[in-house]
């Protein structure tokens, strides 16, 4: 993980993660996060995380993030900024990293907290040897 300096693109993302961690609804936890993709056409979306009452159906920000663009028609992501209170900035959960890599083989992912620390890293480093169902169906379609 490394502390360069973000790009336009990584501002822009971290705007809009910002805000979209001022919409997240953690009543339980009080933990606070928001997100923000790019699309390989460069349009953003963004997501809050949602807690419910049984934990298990909450979902993260991450998440709601690429869910939107997917549901808007946008499988191929490029960036992904994350923005919590935790000091250092906190990275993606395992189950958000696993949805990032379906989209995306080696996503940027800039990582900021509320106090403006940045880190920049991506999911190759943080998931370095991600499930890919398409490895899966090659083996089972050729018998390896």
């Amino acid at each position: 993980m490394s502390t360069d300096l973000p790009n336009s693109e990584d501002t822009t993302l971290l705007k809009a993660a910002h805000t979209a961690r001022n919409e997240a609804h953690a009543p339980f936890s009080k933990f606070y996060v928001g997100a923000a993709v790019m699309t390989s056409t460069g349009e953003l979306f963004s997501g809050c995380n949602v807690e419910i009452s049984s934990y298990s159906l909450s979902c993260c920000a991450e998440r709601v993030a690429v869910f939107k663009a997917v549901s808007a028609g946008h499988t191929e992501l490029v960036s992904c900024a994350v923005v919590t209170d935790t000091t250092p900035p906190a990275s993606p959960c395992g189950a958000c990293r696993q949805v990032l890599s379906d989209f995306s083989s080696n996503l940027r992912i800039v990582l900021s907290n509320t106090g403006g620390d940045v880190r920049i890293t991506n999911l190759k480093e943080l998931l370095p040897h991600a499930f890919k169902p398409i490895e899966v169906l090659n083996k089972l379609n050729h018998g390896n």
